[in-house]
Order: C-alpha cells, then structure tokens, then sequence
C-alpha cells in the first residue's frame, strides 16, 4: 500500500511539507512498516525494579514465555528493557543492562519470534549488542542522550524512537515546570531530530514519544495527550505513546488506583489515542487488543477516537 500523503502545517518549526500521515515505512531494507490508527508494543521488562512488572521476567525462560504470550495476544511488537525508568529509578550499570537483554533478545529470535523487537535502553553499547542480538529498533528515552547513540543509528540504518523527557528517571517528577508545555515538548523533539539527522539518521527511521509521565505533571500530561493531533501535524512522524498503568490515570480519574487495577482505565485512553498514534507500548496485550477492537466496530470512517484529526 502506499503511504497516505496530505500537506501540513510544521507549526512553529519548519514550513509547509509533505508529510505521510497514515503509513510509515521505517525501515525499508527489514520491511518494517507502521500505520495508523496504532498497533500494540507488548512491554518485556527484564528488571527488578520497574514501576509494574519489576522482577517478573527477570529469568530468560519467563521472558520468553511471556513475550510468546504477548505475540500470541496480538503484540505486533514487542519492547525489551534492562533499565527502570520509573520515577526515582537508579542508573543501571553498562554490564548489566546488556546481561539482562541481550540474552533475551536473543532467546525470543531462537524460539521464533519474528515481530520487531526494540531495545529499550540509553546506552549505546547497550543498544549496539543487542541490535547484535536480534533487535530491531531502538527506544531512547533520552533522545540521543549518549552521544555514540545516533552516530551507532546511522551506521546500523534502524529505526529509533526519540522521547521527550524532562530531567533524568531520578529527579523528572520533582517539580516539574513548563511555561508552554505543548511547544517546549515539541521544540526538544525537533532539536532532537535535527541532531539525528545531522548524525546521519535517516529521517524515514524516526519516530517521536511525548514522553507522557516523564518530567510532567497530571495537568501536563492530560494537555499533551489532547495535543496529539497537533503533534501529528507538526511533525508528520509516527507516534509511539505509553501511558499504560501510568500513575497520573489515578489522578484523571480522581481518585487512588493501585497499579495493578489500572488496566481497565489504561485501555480506555488506548481506545481514545489510537487513531493519533502508530504503536502503544502495553502492559496487558489482549485487554488493549479487545479495547481497539471494539473502538474500530464502534467508530466511523475516520482513523481513531474522539481525539483523532477530522
């Protein structure tokens, strides 16, 4: 199929562009192709520490069984992570975080797995051993923080995902302060991309995470997520979001929500963002499966939900 092409406006960044809107080939030479309205990213944490399933998959075999389930339930493709990122998490060191994914990635390659597979992780090293491995893609929370990152992405000609994070895991939710935080969180994205693009990313390979939940407050985040039709114009790359089990759904819904019930509610917003994303990174596969199911036979012709562009 083709990409879908429209012109839109690049607000307060660029000028007018042709930008495809519904269908992204990321990855030209491996065949990887993103589309709206989303596909689900099944979450692999291979920590102790992470904010809901820490330790759960920390043995190579209950990776695996996991991330089985998780493509068996619909996960198109599947995130592996070696680092906390929750709130107040500690830097892992370079050894092992690639002790923990690599094995990993590799043993889903070996036991069939063949949807991409990103590696969620700062480092370079990191990444450079586990695209080794198997991996397809990259998940950069910082951005291109490392700089050996985005000259590592341009040797390998993978896609990468750029996100928006305000500070660093240890201090992103002391406090944190936007004048405007729509246009200060789209300005970081476009400086992050033209460092990438200097580096020699192609610009094909990007996708773009507001970082909902990194270094934002309730208020920050509900304002980012109703501005993603304007990112989509902004920008015309493939959104990934993550807002599964994220702690500011208790304050959306006003009231206290332990993580482990915050399923339900997660796949509300996934019904409601989809038609404005390409990838949502989930916790639980098959609820978030069934929630955009049930938002395709319910909607119209139009991709997405009441927040999807017109």
């Amino acid at each position: 199929m083709d990409p879908v092409v429209a012109h839109v406006k690049h607000d307060g960044i660029g000028n007018e562009r042709e930008a495809q809107v519904c269908r992204w080939v990321i990855d030209p030479v491996r065949g990887l192709v993103v589309s709206r309205p989303a596909a689900l990213m099944g979450i692999l944490n291979v920590t102790p520490d992470s904010f809901s399933d820490g330790g759960r998959h920390l043995a190579v075999a209950a990776a695996v069984a996991a991330g089985l389930a998780m493509v068996a339930a619909g996960a198109a493709w599947l995130d592996v992570g070696g680092e906390s990122s929750r709130p107040g998490a500690q830097e892992v060191s370079l050894a092992d975080e690639c002790a923990r994914v690599v094995p990993v990635i590799a043993a889903l390659r070996a036991a069939g797995i063949t949807v991409p597979i990103s590696v969620d992780t700062t480092k370079a090293s990191v990444a450079e051993a586990a695209l080794r491995a198997g991996a397809s893609a990259v998940n950069d929370i910082s951005a291109g923080g490392d700089p050996a990152m985005f000259p590592l992405l341009a040797a390998q000609g993978c896609p990468v995902v750029l996100m928006h994070m305000q500070g660093d895991p240890r201090t992103m939710q002391v406090a944190p302060h936007y004048h405007a935080v729509v246009a200060e969180v789209c300005a970081v994205l476009a400086r992050r991309m033209e460092q990438a693009l200097a580096a020699g990313v192609s610009e094909d390979a990007i996708l773009l995470d507001p970082g909902i939940g990194f270094g934002k407050t309730l208020e920050h985040n509900r304002v980012l997520l109703r501005a993603l039709p304007h990112l989509n114009a902004t920008f015309g790359r493939p959104l990934l979001l993550g807002v599964s089990r994220k702690s500011f759904i208790s304050g959306l819904l006003g009231r206290g929500v332990p993580v482990g019930e915050r399923d339900a509610a997660s796949h509300v917003l996934h019904a409601l963002i989809a038609g404005e994303c390409a990838l949502l990174r989930v916790h639980d596969v098959i609820g978030a499966r069934d929630a955009l199911a049930l938002a395709r036979a319910l909607g119209d012709d139009r991709q997405g939900g009441p927040y999807a562009s017109a």
